[in-house]
Formats: C-alpha cells, structure tokens, sequence
C-alpha cells in the first residue's frame, strides 16, 4: 500500500528542515491533535499514539541529507516505511510524505482511511512551521 500527502511549503530551509526531522523530539509538534501520549525512546526512536489507535513505534532508518528522511516501523508485525522528501523552494521548502507499507487486504482496508488523514495532517502541521 503506497500512499502520499500533498506537497507542501514551509518556511524553514531544506537544510533546517532535514535538521529538524532528523531530531526525533521534533515530531511532537507536528503530530495531528488527536495525539493521546508521545514519548523519545532514544535519539533515533519515539512512541506515539493517537486516540482510538494502538501505539506506534518510529524510528529513523535512513538518511539523505538535506533530502530525505525515512521513519520505519518499530514492530515487524506491521512493516512499513515513511519517507519524507524534502526540496528547495525559494528561501523555504517543500515537503511531501510517502508511506509504503505491506498489510493483507483486510488490514489494507481497515487501516488506509486513518493512514492518509495522519500522513495529510502531518503534512499540514509541516506548513505551519
């Protein structure tokens, strides 16, 4: 399952931005209001859960600096990744998430509504940087 949030600009550099995502206490601030507890597991891992969803475990698993960032899942039972590219834009960015991720139908179904409002409210709480 591929899915995308649109691009967006924000105001912060490509290089502020990727020095940014790559600290991994920033995501805090970008997470959608529904978030019920988020918490730093180390400087390369967070928890986070939002209200009527289970935890969920990111950690960074690849870089391409200034470009890319890339969150992978913490648990194999629901393997996924989440890739955030980030691009010049004049004297900001643009940022756009990309979450792929290998889940049975069933769990495609279930999940892929929920899936695309986060990776969107991610993407807009980027813009109000």
């Amino acid at each position: 399952m591929n899915l995308k949030s649109p691009k967006v600009t924000a105001s912060k550099s490509q290089q502020e931005m990727y020095n940014f995502l790559t600290n991994v206490e920033n995501y805090d601030q970008i997470m959608p209001s529904s978030k019920e507890k988020f918490e730093v597991l180390s400087s390369e891992k967070f928890l986070f859960q939002l209200k009527g969803m289970p935890e969920i475990v990111l950690k960074i698993v690849n870089t391409d600096e200034p470009n890319l960032v890339v969150l992978g899942s913490g648990s194999d039972k629901f393997p996924f990744t989440l890739s955030i590219h980030i691009n010049e834009a004049g004297t900001g960015s643009e940022v756009q998430f990309l979450f792929n991720g290998e889940f049975n139908a069933m769990m495609a179904m279930m999940v892929k509504s929920p899936l695309q409002k986060f990776i969107n409210n991610l993407s807009e709480n980027i813009s109000k940087l």
